[in-house]
């Protein structure tokens, strides 16, 4: 029987997305099982989340350290104490350093939720609706050193009706995210992704659809 694919998550809030892989890991779907969990929030969600689930957590609170070499340096121990293959970013409201991402190259992933490169950073539904998009949707990429400019794994469509809110947006976007991600970790665990230049090959390829969406509609 094959090694799973052990991960480490990081999280700050409720930790939904941590849900939707604690699940997917759970029903086989995803051949991965999340190791530890790191939480820079003590307060936060997804530590109840991990806990139910029998997932090892540690708290390591960024307010404890007055350098951020140091706490990115303890989150490094930690992973590295739970031997992780794969980092997975749940949530965490964190910029994740070169200290971090030198210790696992091209196993940082992230998910955002928005159809990047448009639109990185925070509030990105409400800077959506204020720009007038007429689709949103989320992206699932490795992790570099920029602002959610990593090589894009897989991405996610949602259109934008005109009544939309930014919570009535996020609340699509999230069901999508609840996809994706588990999806892209499992191709990770598969070893089918690799990155060239900076685009992601998924090898052997999946099935292409040549499916276009339009919105409005042309009716």
């Amino acid at each position: 029987m094959s090694k799973k694919l052990r991960i480490g998550a990081l999280a700050s809030g409720g930790g939904t997305n941590l849900q939707a892989i604690i699940d997917r890991c759970a029903d086989g779907s995803v051949e991965a099982e999340i190791v530890v969990l790191i939480c820079n929030n003590p307060g936060a969600g997804a530590i109840a989340r991990a806990e139910k689930a029998g997932i090892e957590t540690v708290t390591i609170d960024h307010r404890s350290f007055d350098d951020r070499t140091d706490f990115d340096k303890a989150i490094v121990a930690a992973l590295q104490q739970a031997e992780v293959d794969l980092v997975v970013l749940a949530g965490f409201m964190r910029i994740v350093t070169e200290t971090i991402l030198d210790s696992f190259p091209n196993r940082v992933l992230n998910i955002h939720p928005a159809l990047l490169p448009s639109f990185p950073g925070l509030h990105v539904q409400q800077k959506a609706l204020d720009y007038g998009a007429r689709f949103s949707g989320c992206t699932v990429h490795f992790v570099d050193s920029g602002v959610d400019t990593g090589p894009i794994i897989i991405q996610a469509v949602v259109p934008i009706f005109d009544d939309d809110t930014e919570d009535s947006l996020a609340a699509k976007i999230l069901v999508q995210e609840h996809k994706i991600y588990p999806r892209a970790i499992q191709l990770f665990a598969e070893g089918r992704l690799r990155i060239e230049n900076r685009r992601v090959i998924i090898d052997p390829p999946l099935a292409n659809e040549d499916v276009a969406l339009i919105n409005p509609p042309l009716r």
